[in-house]
């Protein structure tokens, strides 16, 4: 969900990726797949959540048990670990 979010940004011309950035990916992260207890874990979020990338992401960081790393506040979800860049 990071992923695609970044890349929807990048096309609508809001925001611009470093050279490398791809390599970087590959390097440094771990794909999550988007499963079903993932998008019934977003349903249930409150509507403070309207974005629907916000809402996956926050659902599967429940659902997985991670931590959000975001300099969004608006992210904050009182069953969800969020780390402010």
């Amino acid at each position: 969900m990071s992923l695609w979010e970044i890349l929807v940004k990048q096309d609508k011309g809001r925001l611009d990726l470093p050279a490398g950035f791809k390599d970087a990916l590959r390097e440094d992260f771990r794909d999550l797949a988007l499963t079903v207890e993932h998008v019934l874990e977003g349903r249930a979020l409150p509507l403070i959540h309207r974005d629907p990338f916000d809402r996956m992401l926050v659902a599967q960081a429940v659902a997985e048990g991670l931590t959000v790393v975001t300099a969004d506040r608006d992210l904050a979800d009182d069953r969800v670990p969020v780390l402010s860049a």
